[in-house]
């Protein structure tokens, strides 16, 4: 550094840089002779001890700027948690003028890959559930069919609690596919009952209930079955190095399988004779 520029009040260094030849021979840095304001020279070394040392392999810059990276791994913690406690680590600390922290990396990547998961899972639900309620028939069909979605968050809750005990990017996607397909059983059972009844002519009676979820039985069971052998390996190996999305998911859609299955076929029916409507045609609710 041979002197400082001054531009718009900011302090820029003047900094000269030798020739290739004079950087790779250390003998002729320590027999460089610089001039003095006075008059006169003197040799490097006189004044300054000429050695090799390390130093940085590389200076990184990004947008015009000088950066430097601090990276660390996560392990036993979800990240979101972890980034807010450096944040708040990282404003107690003192920065000089110039210099600022920015987080990135994995942390934001997880961050915005949840908002836009969550956006687009509501836009979609919202027209699910309009769909759903305009072929049901009856708006109280449709709100029971929607029951079956408590159903399948307890199983799943559970497998968030004995794995990885936190929600990641793989453990929402899950979700959402465990709703698509424990909603789907549901509008199975749903639409053969209005079948048997409207159809068959069937009175709505707890005959037709039984006999609507045991001709729904094998095709609920096959659906979780074969669902549940064909992610099984993904749950078996969930924590191994490269499965950090689908362990998770997996382990949330076949906990959620069991417990939206059972339910299904037990409680959806009851609560359907209770509270749902199926009339035959041209006769009042």
């Amino acid at each position: 550094e041979v002197g400082q520029v001054i531009e718009q009040g900011r302090i820029v260094p003047l900094v000269t840089i030798a020739q290739t030849q004079l950087r790779e021979n250390l003998h002729a840095w320590r027999t460089l002779r610089l001039p003095m304001a006075g008059g006169g020279s003197f040799a490097l070394s006189e004044v300054a001890d000429v050695h090799e040392s390390n130093g940085r392999s590389k200076i990184l810059r990004k947008g015009g700027k000088r950066l430097q990276t601090i990276t660390f791994n996560v392990s036993g913690r979800d990240i979101p948690t972890v980034v807010s406690e450096v944040q708040g680590v990282v404003q107690k600390v003192g920065l000089s003028p110039g210099h600022y922290v920015d987080l990135g990396g994995d942390a934001m990547a997880v961050s915005q890959a949840r908002d836009e998961l969550l956006i687009n899972a509501g836009m979609a639900t919202a027209a699910v559930l309009v769909l759903l309620f305009m072929a049901m028939g009856h708006w109280r069909n449709g709100l029971i069919t929607c029951l079956n979605l408590p159903f399948a968050l307890i199983g799943g809750v559970i497998a968030v609690m004995f794995t990885s005990g936190w929600l990641s990017i793989g453990s929402l996607v899950g979700f959402v596919t465990l709703f698509g397909i424990t909603l789907r059983n549901s509008i199975m059972l749903v639409s053969h009952y209005r079948h048997l009844v409207e159809e068959d002519g069937m009175p709505w009676s707890v005959e037709t209930v039984i006999q609507g979820a045991s001709e729904r039985l094998p095709s609920i069971l096959m659906t979780a079955i074969v669902t549940g052998l064909g992610l099984l390996p993904l749950v078996l190996g969930s924590g191994e190095p490269g499965r950090e999305i689908e362990g998770p998911m997996a382990s949330i859609i076949v906990g959620g399988l069991l417990s939206s299955t059972v339910l299904n076929l037990l409680v959806l029916p009851a609560l359907l004779w209770r509270f749902g409507r199926f009339s035959k045609p041209n006769a009042a609710n």
